[in-house]
């Protein structure tokens, strides 16, 4: 019997939502960059993205590239996992993993500061462990 795209529906939404967050996250990045741009005009300063150290751009972009270093192993692990135990035990762990990645500017704040804020853990520990999970539940199936 061949599995089919309704097998895979759940896992197809996690990789769609993941994906449309990455770019809900570089369209803030977009806008507030325009933002500054026309703040920093406002005072007479030039802004600059890069060396310019605006704690809000640093928050946007941490938050966005924070999403772009990790996804490529959940999606790596979360197909893998859909494929070789479960469509619905990968679904519901990429669901907490999404859930917690759309959190991640909420707890980081609109200004990145030089402490790590409680906040942060309670967002991206349930990632990392969804990471975990998929790779044990891989070495469960191989291994049996």
């Amino acid at each position: 019997m061949t599995a089919s795209a309704h097998d895979f529906l759940g896992p197809i939404l996690i990789t769609v939502a993941l994906i449309g967050l990455y770019y809900v996250f570089m369209v803030r990045i977009a806008i507030l960059k325009r933002t500054l741009a026309s703040e920093y005009r406002e005072k007479g300063e030039k802004f600059d993205r890069y060396f310019g150290q605006d704690r809000r751009m640093l928050s946007a972009d941490r938050a966005q590239l924070n999403l772009l270093e990790h996804m490529p192993p959940f999606l790596t692990l979360m197909w893998l996992n859909a494929v070789f135990v479960s469509p619905t035990v990968a679904t519901t762990a990429g669901a907490v993993y999404v859930v917690t990645r759309m959190a991640h500017p909420l707890a980081m704040g609109r200004r990145l500061g030089r402490d790590v804020r409680l906040s942060i853990l309670a967002v991206t520990g349930p990632g990392y462990l969804v990471i975990v999970f998929f790779v044990v539940s891989l070495l469960v199936a191989a291994l049996s």
